[in-house]
């Protein structure tokens, strides 16, 4: 068991497509929902500029989140996932620790490198540097936020004698999971972060996966029992598989990525009544996920409300 062990968060709708704008004060009272229902987390995603035709509109993933903190008491918040290599390592630094302060400790980051060059070339980041980068990200803010004063030399930071306090409020930091699913990502995952975060995995692919991470972390010398994982999966509830297959494979269609040469697919989607998705979620439990991240067809209401009310109980109960 670990601290994710079955517990549940949900995503939010920080991004749309274009015309479509982010309802910005609606995250908000959506976050607040989530946690009356009981979600254990609440989890944006994270980009500066995305697309072009269509292009998605999106409202920055840490302003969410400090929004939402300043509403709720107990809901977790988390980034699934933050761009790590187009931040600046020393300002967010800071800018985490703050906000775990201000939450009273309930920052959970998910982070990875990135796959938009265009995004990257609008930033002055290099895109080809973006793995390096992201090494060197981690390390600092790792640095910063557990030792009292840091020096160092990195590709774009000459640190010396800096002292950053506070620290974060959680002790040493916050958790920090790796997105990602490349051999190198995953190597990352299990050694300099604290676990794994993905992305619309069939239970099969998470569990191929999920075997090398924890031979990662053997071989790196960290025990594969403290690794941590949550998995971010689509779901709709209906009356049956067959009555919401055609939608909810069109909202994918339309509205999500696939990254060439990764596991992530439409066929991950949780689909059908409360018992049929309970069912598929419990495959997804099985093959070792932790935490589930739910992704309600459309952000319905409808459908946080049924997840929270007749899905998860269930799954807490198996």
């Amino acid at each position: 068991m670990t601290i994710l062990s079955k517990t549940f968060g949900i995503a939010s709708r920080n991004f749309t497509a274009y015309p479509e704008m982010p309802d910005a004060p609606g995250l908000v009272e959506y976050g607040v929902r989530c946690e009356e229902l009981g979600y254990d987390s609440i989890w944006v995603w994270d980009h500066m500029l995305l697309g072009v035709e269509p292009n998605f509109p999106i409202i920055d993933s840490l302003t969410v989140l400090t929004a939402i903190a300043a509403r709720t008491t107990r809901i977790k918040l988390g980034t699934g996932i933050l761009v790590l290599p187009l931040r600046n390592a020393v300002a967010l630094a800071k800018q985490l620790s703050s906000m775990d302060q201000l939450s009273k400790g309930r920052m959970v980051m998910g982070m990875a490198s990135g796959w938009y060059k265009r995004e990257f070339d609008a930033m002055g980041i290099p895109f080809e540097k973006r793995g390096k980068i992201m090494d060197e990200n981690l390390e600092i803010l790792n640095r910063l936020f557990t030792e009292d004063k840091v020096d160092g030399e990195y590709m774009f930071h000459k640190i010396s004698a800096a002292v950053m306090y506070p620290k974060p409020y959680q002790k040493p930091r916050m958790p920090i999971l790796i997105g990602g699913y490349v051999d190198k990502v995953l190597q990352r995952a299990a050694t300099v972060g604290d676990g794994w975060l993905t992305y619309f995995y069939r239970p099969e692919d998470f569990k191929k996966s999920w075997v090398k991470l924890r031979n990662f972390a053997e071989e790196g010398g960290k025990d594969p029992d403290t690794l941590l994982n949550a998995s971010q999966l689509p779901i709709m509830v209906g009356d049956s598989r067959a009555a919401v297959q055609d939608e909810m494979m069109d909202w994918l269609n339309k509205e999500w990525d696939f990254p060439a040469y990764s596991d992530c697919t439409r066929e991950s989607a949780i689909m059908g009544n409360v018992d049929e998705c309970v069912a598929q979620l419990q495959e997804q439990i099985d093959a070792g996920v932790q935490k589930i991240i739910f992704v309600p067809y459309k952000y319905r209401p409808d459908q946080v409300e049924v997840i929270a009310k007749e899905i998860i109980p269930r799954l807490k109960a198996l």
